[in-house]
């Protein structure tokens, strides 16, 4: 889309030479002949820069400018005059000119500073359009949480940001792994520095250490030029290793050695460099029955697991989908939409197996094909209204009983079973019940029995 360029001007002759010239730059040009022309064009065409005369019939291009400036519009403007002096030029930039140039002008530099204008404005814009995405999404006040165990996630994340220590965060796929990482970064002093993700679990290992740690030319059939690794991009910022629990031994041997030392080679390579990087690591896999099987190395769990935070799946905390889903049909311009009683009570009971983003895409998909200003069942997908269904509150043959019963009871008695039965080996016993050793320790502290 054409940028658009005001030109107010009283003499014609102006108007057309620059017109002309700006039109065959693949500018739209709109002209004002005076100041009265100017304002209304102002408000009514929106324009992307304009070319101010000074003096101009009705107001003069002084008081034009102070009028735009006062009503908070800020795309640059260039003012032009025939009688320019330092005061003149003062009292213009003060007024909030971007450039000031004097009759006669050489076309070629307005034409520069017309680019130079609109390249700056479209920066500030951007800039701006990032700082409000960084504010909304990744501060902490951002998330989107009333559940006690996430209040006092994000109190962990807001005393740890300020510090340099490695965080390794766990849970499940969708639950907001990348969002904490990146809430951790932007409330840290390394806010101004880079953010790099590497997600280890889709790259096979070759690919990874490349990615890692970069390669020099010839390293490979290929490498035909050098190129810096995700560490020497991070440099002074923060590095994100997603799915941390999937690289290869090889590539954990490098990796432990960077974390010690703070320094590596490319691949290819035997100049050491050295770099300033804060790692968040993050996986939804268990560490610790990796290490037990062989395949993670444990001198690196301990290196990555300096601050741990487990996050909750959110079947875990149903309380939040209430304010989750308000948040989604806000972020989707749901147009007034609401969601009817029975509705929420099964977007609530649904267990939600992709977690967070599962409910984001679920809404977006309702606010696009649902026709009803209320949300009723009809209108979730068929999997939230089947999973949310009352079973028959059968587990292998035992009926509820007509009185009810103590679900803590029964976890304990459980539990215990579990302990009892595997001579108090966690791990065993938590296979036992299908829970991770993290989750059953965590459960089992809970109820006092360990």
């Amino acid at each position: 889309m054409p940028k658009r360029v005001l030109i107010a001007d009283d003499e014609k002759n102006m108007r057309w030479v620059l017109g002309e010239s700006l039109a065959g730059e693949g500018y739209e040009v709109i002209e004002a002949t005076d100041g009265k022309e100017a304002l209304a064009a102002v408000e009514e065409q929106h324009p992307d820069l304009m070319v101010l005369d000074h003096k101009m019939p009705s107001p003069d291009g002084m008081e034009v400018l102070r009028r735009i400036r006062a009503n908070g519009e800020t795309f640059p403007i260039i003012m032009l005059t025939a009688h320019g002096n330092v005061a003149t030029a003062v009292e213009a930039m003060k007024a909030g000119a971007t450039e000031y140039l004097t009759k006669p002008f050489d076309l070629a530099e307005l034409k520069l500073r017309i680019d130079k204008a609109i390249r700056i404005s479209e920066l500030s814009a951007e800039v701006e359009r990032l700082r409000e995405e960084l504010d909304r999404d990744w501060d902490v006040e951002g998330f989107i949480a009333a559940d006690s165990r996430m209040l006092e996630i994000l109190s962990t994340v807001e005393k740890v940001a300020p510090t340099n220590a490695t965080v390794m965060i766990y849970g499940e796929s969708g639950t907001g792994k990348e969002l904490i990482a990146r809430a951790i970064h932007r409330l840290s002093p390394r806010s101004g520095k880079p953010f790099v993700e590497v997600h280890a679990g889709a790259l096979p290992e070759t690919l990874l250490e490349s990615e890692l740690f970069g390669y020099e030319k010839g390293a490979f059939t290929g490498a035909v030029t050098a190129k810096p690794g995700r560490f020497e991009m991070a440099n002074g910022g923060t590095l994100f290793l997603d799915e941390v629990g999937d690289i290869s031994l090889g590539v954990q041997v490098k990796l432990l050695r960077v974390l010690q030392e703070r320094r590596f080679e490319r691949l290819g390579g035997t100049r050491s460099i050295d770099v300033d990087v804060r790692v968040v690591a993050a996986t939804n896999r268990d560490l610790q029955q990796l290490i037990a099987e062989g395949a993670f190395r444990e001198d690196l769990f301990y290196r990555l697991n300096v601050v741990p935070i487990t996050l909750p799946p959110l079947r875990q905390r149903q309380g939040d989908v209430p304010l989750l889903v308000a948040h989604f049909l806000d972020k989707y311009k749901a147009g007034g939409k609401t969601i009817s009683n029975d509705a929420m009570q099964a977007l609530v009971n649904y267990p939600w197996p992709g977690n967070i983003r599962e409910l984001e895409n679920t809404i977006e998909r309702i606010v696009i094909l649902s026709a009803n200003d209320e949300v009723g069942l009809d209108d979730l997908p068929a999997e939230v209204r089947v999973g949310s269904a009352p079973t028959s509150m059968r587990l292998r043959g035992f009926e509820l009983p007509e009185d009810g019963l103590d679900l803590e009871e029964v976890e304990m008695h459980f539990i215990e079973q579990a302990l009892e039965r595997t001579n108090g080996n966690a791990a065993k016993a938590a296979k036992l019940v299908g829970l991770t050793p993290k989750t059953f320790e965590a459960r089992a502290q809970r109820l006092g029995l360990v």
